[in-house]
């Protein structure tokens, strides 16, 4: 099993940064590409940002260059920096990851259990 623990979320104002965090933990599992999306009270979760094991990203049209993603394979950890917050980036934010297990074909997803993010204005 593979535990995926997001961290760095919390109030901010409008114009604010954070960066989350994302980092997984687990045996026998190789980590192909890692993402973070997010999920408003009310809302469906939605894509933001994907990366992966080769570096390629891949960013929603509405977080295109405000935030950044990036991984530390070695940490099995990805990050989100998000700059430039807007009260609409208000969400509970999850990061996933998905792989095979070793000597095994079928790919699995594991998500995080969430971090609030709140923009306030």
């Amino acid at each position: 099993q593979v535990q995926l623990v997001e961290s760095g979320g919390g109030l901010v104002q409008v114009g604010g940064s954070l960066r989350l965090s994302c980092a997984a933990s687990g045996s026998g599992f190789s980590i192909s590409t890692m993402g973070w999306y997010r999920q408003a009270p009310g809302a469906q979760r939605d894509f933001l940002a994907t990366i992966t094991s080769a570096d390629t990203t891949n960013y929603a049209d509405s977080v295109k260059g405000r935030f950044t993603i990036s991984r530390d394979n070695a940490k099995n950890t990805v990050y989100l920096q998000m700059n430039s917050l807007k009260p609409e980036d208000t969400a509970v934010y999850y990061c996933n990851a998905d792989g095979q297990y070793v000597g095994r074909l079928s790919t699995v997803i594991y998500w995080g259990q969430g971090t609030q993010v709140t923009v306030s204005s």
